[in-house]
């Protein structure tokens, strides 16, 4: 029933912008927590940034000041502003959206496994 589909990735030189979006059907971002993680042949999936429904975000250390997560509420959709983009950042990025809420006061969770729901994947190059 819930379906994430991902879009916006491509390739860009290092310094450029993109913004991919991730639409959701069948989901309410409601209490819950979405989220964006990249991946790379060979290595293990990684949090780049993370929002609860009430705003609060967490962000990886390698993104912190250059990428934005939101979330539109009219669109169902999710959002991941990536400026100043550099090499390293080329992956496969993935959407994804929590089955249960965030009660705590702590930040949301960057680990993949806190996350039920995935997209299909968009991927992102960027070339120096």
């Amino acid at each position: 029933q819930v379906q994430l589909v991902e879009s916006g990735g491509g390739s860009v030189q290092a310094g450029g912008s993109l913004r991919l979006s991730c639409a959701t059907s069948g989901y309410t971002f409601r209490y819950t927590y979405m989220g964006w993680f990249r991946q790379v042949p060979g290595a293990e999936r990684e949090g780049v940034a993370t929002i609860i429904s009430d705003g609060r975000t967490r962000y990886a250390d390698f993104v912190k000041g250059r990428f934005t997560v939101t979330h539109d509420n009219a669109k169902n959709t999710l959002y991941l502003q990536m400026d100043s983009l550099k090499p390293e950042d080329t992956a496969m990025y993935y959407c994804a959206a929590a089955s249960q809420g965030w009660w705590w006061s702590q930040p949301p969770p960057l680990g993949p496994a806190d996350f039920f729901y995935w997209g299909q994947g968009t991927q992102v190059t960027v070339s120096s």
